[in-house]
């Protein structure tokens, strides 16, 4: 073309987690059974969706008015829902008008950094959810700005790294948070989320938290919501039903703003955040309409009790098999259904590889390995597919320096989830050591 259509940088962005459904893909052309452990859908691996969730959607059909318009911030009586819900935990408390719906938080992800000026910047988590840092990246066509969280410690945050980007980044106006935590299956404590809101109440700065998976808690933790902990602090957080119900295909989340008028500036961000919404009419109706019915049926509870057990045990057989590793950095989760693992400094090289039975596979993976620019954990990742079928994301994704991969824990078959990590911890060995 006659000039550059893309910002610098932007053309090389890429989106590991789905990226390597590519390479699953055409794997299976060739014979390859593949283990999905790369992506958080639900659906996918088979949950299931009971009866009276159905008969609820499919009445809710049934109304004409489900097939309209809503208000650009959605349907008032979910919205009203919701308030009672988050003011009810007694709070900074919310009205209606501090809900705006979207169609999934990629939406509601692509207006917040989209609606930034440019020299505005995130301060995010290292490693971090790649639909944040790719935001974030495009609003501002440079690299993000990123606090350590420690694979040492729980991937608990390094609050003195936080604390010196702040200090000596004046461009930096909002701390992100996603608790519970995507890639890592780590619970921000209360302290932790106290000590983050005076950073950003310290330095004039505003939240956001994404806290989709805060209902999907295990091993005896507790999500703390931003809104129990951010007093008079400007914040945005996000949630939705996608993960929770689960009804990833409703595309469906929202943003809960908290002190939206106490800075003047963060309320003008808002309420571009608003007219950018508008510009869309409104987001999907139907599956708003269905949340307070859903979520106040009296088998909910314990349908979600009984999913969040299942995440619990293989989370747990996940940590068994791959903490007896010594060369892995592995730490038990306690939330969402993620755990990422860290292989210790040094350990893997753009050498190393496996036996790949099948020869076109392995001329496959050998062709897509061996291009420039590739991570060694990368090179990893898609060696054990070739080898094993088993598909999961390198750790490098989600803008970490740290080598590892993510794995999702949402198999439904302990027996399988055994025969998966065990094998991936046994190959691990024969990788390394080649």
């Amino acid at each position: 073309m006659r000039i550059a259509l893309v910002p610098p940088g932007a053309g090389e962005l890429t989106y590991e987690i789905r990226n390597i459904v590519n390479v699953a893909e055409k794997l299976q052309k060739h014979g390859v059974k593949i283990n999905w452990e790369n992506i958080g859908d639900p659906i996918v691996k088979g949950e299931f969706i009971p009866e009276w969730m159905k008969e609820i959607v499919a009445k809710a059909v049934m109304d004409n008015h489900s097939w309209g318009y809503c208000h650009t911030r959605g349907v008032l009586e979910t919205r009203e829902f919701i308030c009672d819900s988050t003011n009810g935990r007694g709070g900074v408390q919310i009205t209606p008008d501090d809900i705006i719906f979207f169609n999934g938080l990629g939406d509601a992800i692509a207006k917040i950094y989209g609606c930034l000026r440019s020299e505005a910047r995130v301060l995010m988590p290292s490693p971090s959810y790649t639909t944040h840092t790719l935001g974030e990246i495009g609003h501002a066509h440079s690299a993000p700005s990123l606090f350590r969280l420690k694979p040492e410690d729980k991937w608990y945050p390094d609050m003195d790294d936080l604390r010196t980007h702040v200090r000596y980044n004046p461009n930096i106006c909002a701390i992100m948070i996603i608790n519970p935590d995507n890639p890592t299956g780590m619970v921000y404590t209360r302290e932790m989320l106290e000590e983050i809101v005076q950073v950003a109440r310290e330095n004039d700065l505003f939240i956001i938290a994404d806290e989709v998976y805060t209902n999907i808690v295990y091993n005896g933790e507790t999500a703390v919501p931003i809104s129990d902990v951010i007093g008079d602090v400007p914040a945005i957080s996000l949630k939705g039903i996608s993960k929770e119900f689960p009804w990833p295909g409703s595309r469906c989340g929202w943003i809960e703003v908290y002190n939206g008028h106490a800075d003047e500036q963060f309320r003008k961000y808002i309420n571009l955040i608003l007219t950018s919404k508008m510009n869309e009419v409104c987001s999907t109706t139907l599956p708003q309409t269905v949340i307070p019915a859903i979520v106040q049926h009296p088998e909910y509870a314990g349908y979600l009790a009984e999913r969040i057990a299942s995440y619990e045990r293989m989370s747990n057989i996940t940590y068994d098999y791959l903490s007896q590793v010594p060369e892995l950095m592995v730490n038990r989760t306690n939330g969402a259904f993620y755990m990422a693992v860290a292989f210790k400094d040094g350990l893997l090289n753009s050498r190393q590889s496996i036996a790949i039975a099948n020869t076109e596979v392995k001329e496959l993976v050998e062709d897509l390995v061996s291009a420039p620019g590739v991570s060694p954990d990368k090179r990893f990742v898609y060696h054990i597919l070739a080898a094993t079928g088993i598909c999961v994301v390198p750790l490098s994704s989600f803008s970490t320096p740290l080598q590892g991969f993510r794995v999702t824990l949402l198999e439904k078959d302990e027996a399988e989830c055994r025969r998966i990590y065990g094998t991936l911890a046994e190959k691990i060995g024969e990788y390394l050591a080649s």
